[in-house]
């Protein structure tokens, strides 16, 4: 009995124990929910960070720091030589459609600016199509003040053209009933063109329109003449066209929680879009389903004739030329060559990435730190900045129609049996077969029309870029997947490339050739993960000279011929005194590129104060030198021991020990 008594009271003890030990987790549990939420790119730097003590402050120089040779290129496209002011008795007016996504859109404002002055008629806000034609988004933005501050963009403009923003009243009638003659220029168009066909008819008519589509209305090179055209053109891209508020808001609060942790981050474009693939006849470097769809756009931009080649495209061979974009993955691998270790921040800009995450995932295996927009805002801040929309009906799928009476009528017909058995039911149709790519490709040969949830999407992406914008011109590196080199219409990374070479030209931007990085990367092909020494030393010794002036030059001659605000040089830079003089580079049509820049005026004659400043740099330098294997080791340490047993461990690269030659 007392043996039984002691085992009642044991087992007593232990329902105590467990009741109090629930209670306590049920308590623990109740007050740590704000801290249980799904893992955040934040949360993760906060992980990362933390355990290097004392290194919220390094930056490798090596990696981060300024290309010294790009250094006395300073911002100069304020001057007005021989430039009055607008008169005020213009010609006429001119209201313009811009087709296109968001670089087409940037870069077509800049030429109709410039198009106004050179007819010295009043432009009237031009219409961004991508945000008129979706349908329930916000009325608070309407138009072109749904991406860029109105009131910016004419009060930066007053000394240079008269801007309206809309038509007067007895005007408006007639512009709805078309009467007005309309021009499509294309984006070589010449000042001639403008002067000669079109002055007229502004003079005669008083109203003209402009239906903009190829991402442009001027061509991009001007005669030396015209300088003035050319700083024009950036006195537009990068001061009078500003986001409205709260885009610049959300997009510097953006660039401050990255820098919260004291990491210098690298901003990365894939330029991994359906046009683009579909336009180099790069469908190959997908499969299944994404090398149809590719196709079938390029189906498309043959028909409308904007493509002249043929449908079946090598694309192992346009890689190999350096027509397509560099894959996620073989960046990943270049950033490593350079020395780029696993926890840095990364990034990804581009609100469209063809293929999805599934083409990211090799990329963030080697960079765990890999963050979008979605990553670094909340979703209020997202919603806030989007404005009151219309809902839409949240089931657009629609399941397939039962057979019809009239369908069954020869089953029902087939008499007593024996007889062939009825087909077994039709299996249920699965959502992702009948939305999206899936619900067509399968089908039919059209494709169908954008749902009001497409339009809806397109138009967002205009914010989503605006994001990426701001953060990518202030990134501490920059490095593009893809940029056009002068062939097809503008890009996102070619506009960013742009505006950090007249803001800051010795801010870290790679301007990579991408048919040498092809033939480096199939040198490999078969070790891309452990590649040799001399293998590395190579892949460093290119990005690193696309940092300073080879690179640059190399991208003034493919770039500039296409879109001059992707190389605003030398009209709308200065030049500090210098004891080196820069090599003058000069285009097919004689126009200087790269080394004709004025010299700049007395007040920015700092060089003193650079002198300084390098001196301080090279004993920082010093110090960092010092501990820069510690540091290294200690990346390392971290690495191997987070993966131990992965055979992935030598992922890491060796880092060349001779330092950068643009540093």
């Amino acid at each position: 009995m007392v043996f039984k008594s002691k085992i009642k009271w044991i087992a007593l003890f232990v329902l105590v124990l467990s009741f109090a030990s629930l209670l306590k987790h049920l308590s623990i549990a109740r007050f740590s929910t704000v801290d249980l939420v799904q893992y955040t790119a934040m949360a993760g730097f906060r992980d990362d960070f933390a355990s290097i003590p004392g290194r919220q402050n390094y930056r490798n120089k090596k990696l981060w720091g300024v290309v010294k040779p790009l250094q006395t290129l300073q911002p100069y496209a304020n001057p007005r030589n021989s430039y009055p002011a607008p008169n005020k008795q213009s010609n006429g007016f001119i209201y313009a459609k811009i087709f296109g996504g968001f670089a087409n859109i940037k870069s077509s404002i800049c030429d109709l600016v410039t198009i106004s002055r050179l007819l010295n008629a009043t432009l009237v806000i031009p219409e961004i199509q991508e945000s008129t034609h979706s349908k329930g988004i916000s009325n608070k933005f309407k138009s072109f003040s749904y991406l860029y501050d109105e009131e910016q963009f004419i009060a930066s403009l007053t000394n240079d053209i008269l801007i309206v923003k809309s038509l007067p009243e007895n005007l408006k009638a007639a512009r709805k009933r078309n009467a007005f003659p309309t021009f499509k220029p294309k984006s070589s168009a010449s000042p001639n063109f403008y002067i000669k066909e079109v002055l007229p008819t502004l003079k005669k008519a008083k109203v003209i329109g402009l239906v903009i589509t190829d991402g442009g209305c001027l061509q991009s090179i001007l005669p030396s003449s015209m300088s003035e055209f050319q700083r024009l053109r950036c006195r537009v891209a990068f001061h009078a066209l500003q986001f409205r508020l709260e885009i610049r808001e959300l997009g510097h609060r953006m660039v401050e929680r990255l820098r919260a942790w004291g990491q210098p981050f690298l901003a990365f474009h894939p330029g991994l879009t359906r046009d683009t693939l579909a336009y180099h006849g790069c469908a190959e470097l997908y499969q299944d389903v994404h090398t149809e769809l590719i196709q079938y756009r390029r189906a498309q931009m043959i028909k409308r004739g904007i493509v002249k080649e043929d449908l079946s495209i090598d694309s192992r061979l346009r890689r190999e030329n350096g027509s397509c974009p560099l894959m996620p993955e073989e960046v990943g691998i270049l950033l490593r060559a350079m020395g780029y270790p696993p926890k840095t921040i990364i990034y990804l800009a581009g609100s469209e990435t063809f293929g999805g995450q599934r083409v990211l995932i090799p990329l963030r295996a080697m960079f765990a730190n890999l963050v979008d927009h979605t990553s670094l805002c909340s979703k209020s801040e997202l919603s806030d900045l989007l404005g009151p929309e219309t809902p839409l009906p949240l089931d657009l799928f629609q399941s397939p129609p039962a057979k019809s009476e009239e369908q069954l009528k020869e089953w029902k017909k087939a008499g007593p049996r024996p007889r062939p058995l009825p087909p077994p039911p039709d299996r249920p149709i699965y959502r992702h077969e009948k939305e999206g790519w899936y619900g067509w490709i399968t089908e039919t040969e059209t494709e169908p029309d954008p749902s009001p949830l497409d339009l809806r999407m397109q138009v967002h992406r205009l914010l989503w870029d605006a994001l990426d914008y701001i953060v990518s011109v202030e990134a501490d590196a920059f490095f593009p997947g893809f940029h056009n080199d002068g062939s097809g219409w503008p890009d996102f990374s070619s506009l960013v490339m742009g505006h950090r070479l007249y803001e800051i030209a010795s801010s870290r931007t790679y301007r990579p050739d991408r048919k040498v990085l092809a033939e480096l990367l199939n040198m490999t092909r078969e070790n891309m993960y452990h590649p040799k020494q001399n293998w590395t030393l190579l892949v460093q010794e290119h990005l690193n000279k696309s940092l300073g002036e080879e690179g640059l030059i190399r991208q003034s001659l493919l770039s500039k011929s296409a879109s001059f605000i992707s190389h605003p040089l030398p009209e709308c830079s200065c030049r500090l005194s210098s004891l080196e003089t820069p090599t003058r580079v000069r285009g097919g049509n004689d126009q200087v590129l790269y080394g004709g820049e004025e010299e700049c005026p007395k007040w920015m004659q700092h060089d003193q104060d650079i002198n300084i400043s390098e001196s301080l740099a090279e004993e920082e330098g010093k110090n960092e030198d010092i501990d820069l294997l510690e540091y290294e080791s200690n990346l390392v340490e971290e690495h191997e021991s987070n993966n131990s047993g992965n055979t992935n461990a030598s992922l890491i690269f060796e880092q060349d020990e001779e330092m950068d030659p643009n540093d």
